[in-house]
């Protein structure tokens, strides 16, 4: 994974703030019926709506935090959910553990 994406990915507000509602999807989530959030992910509107931002900021957003390994995205019907990667962003923070340390 190139850390220097996943670096930039941090580095946002919004994103950071995406990652934490994907934390917990039933809690911040549960008026989503096209899907079970904590199985098949997030829809992408509904996170838009609760950053209160325009569709494709929201994608863009979305898309460095695919990139980075920090989610992953999937269809279902004919919307696109988002659910975090846990094991990926675990790794993330074994990897920034061990470079910081002296």
């Amino acid at each position: 994974m190139n850390r220097s994406i996943q670096i930039k990915a941090l580095s946002s507000e919004p994103r950071l703030h995406i990652l934490r509602l994907l934390a917990e999807p039933r809690k911040n989530f549960s008026h989503q019926w096209s899907a079970i959030p904590e199985e098949t992910g997030v829809c992408m509107t509904l996170i838009a709506e609760a950053l209160d931002l325009k569709q494709p900021t929201i994608s863009r957003h979305l898309d460095i935090l695919k990139q980075a390994g920090f989610i992953t995205v999937k269809k279902h019907m004919k919307w696109s959910y988002c659910k975090r990667d846990e094991a990926e962003i675990l790794n993330y923070l074994n990897w920034l553990k061990i470079e910081l340390s002296v």
